[in-house]
């Protein structure tokens, strides 16, 4: 009997020297996709560059938003341990990359099997069961992606768990420290709310996430740099020698460097290299133009209407 859709495929079932026995059209299990035949095989191949910063830029997501609300909270609250608190935050993040990681199939390692990317489809295969007979439905949802899409979520519970487990001691600590009499954990709150959206963001739009992230992050990194040397009032290039400023500047340049090898999805180091000559271009022409613009000037009308 053929097997009709995208991703309905025959599962082996047992095999031995003389004969191979498959299963009825369906579902392949977890790990494997159908190959041209219609056979389920299983997922061997490691995932290319542009996959793993798929998963970087999705671990990204819950540090900076961590990193977001741990700042917003000491501004309004004048709290302090802002540094350690940022620090706990990329510590619970980088421990759950890697216990993610040994996790994942193959155990152990830190490297991952991966199914691969063809299509758009691959990451909403519940929208493409086949009804042959035009009555009878067949239900052959799968991660067609594996695993790039629940590995995501397994990353974020881990992110989750190492939060609740570290978090509290390290600001009790800061708490007496400072002697302040009330603990702050109001960064803590604030994850419990930004953890379910972003959970929901990789359920409903992670392969639409997949495709656009490098323009996200070019885009985002542009604006907020833009800003940032707007409202810092650096208009030549000796307003930047200061170590805050250069380290917003290097970060910037991170993630325009990011999303520029993202942007390219080639597997080849040196190609990738050439691109991060462009990394440098924002800034230039900011600074080229600066006296032209006089954003300083823009900032205190603005003012005025305030």
């Amino acid at each position: 009997m053929a097997c009709f859709g995208l991703y309905c495929g025959k599962t082996l079932l047992f095999k031995n020297s003389s004969a191979e026995i498959y299963g009825e059209c369906g579902a392949c299990p977890r790990g494997q996709r159908t190959n041209e035949e219609k056979y389920c095989q299983p997922c061997t191949e490691s995932p290319e560059l542009y996959d793993w910063l798929y998963l970087g830029f999705m671990a990204m997501l819950p540090l900076v938003s961590h990193w977001f609300c741990i700042e917003w909270d000491s501004k309004k609250r004048c709290s302090g341990g802002v540094l350690f608190q940022q620090a706990s935050a990329l510590f619970e993040c980088s421990m759950a990359a890697i216990v993610t990681l040994l996790v994942s199939n193959p155990p152990g390692t830190l490297s991952i099997y991966s199914c691969g990317v063809l299509m758009l489809s691959d990451w909403y295969t519940m929208l493409y069961n086949p009804s042959p007979d035009y009555i009878t439905t067949l239900h052959c949802t799968q991660e067609a992606v594996y695993p790039l899409y629940t590995i995501v979520f397994v990353y974020y519970a881990f992110c989750l768990v190492f939060m609740m487990l570290l978090r509290p001691f390290l600001m009790k600590k800061i708490q007496c420290s400072l002697y302040m009499p009330n603990p702050f954990f109001e960064s803590i709150y604030t994850a419990l709310y930004f953890f379910p959206v972003l959970t929901m963001l990789q359920a409903v739009a992670g392969g639409l996430l997949y495709y656009a992230f490098p323009y996200i992050i070019l885009v985002a990194s542009l604006a907020n740099l833009a800003v940032y040397l707007v409202f810092a009032k650096i208009e030549i290039f000796s307003d930047l020698i200061r170590t805050d400023r250069l380290l917003v500047l290097f970060s910037h340049w991170f993630l325009h460097g990011y999303g520029l090898i993202a942007l390219s999805r080639e597997d080849q180091l040196e190609q990738n290299l050439s691109f991060l000559i462009l990394v440098p271009l924002p800034l230039l022409f900011y600074l080229f133009t600066t006296k032209f613009t006089k954003p300083s000037r823009i900032i205190s009308e603005g003012a005025k209407w305030y």
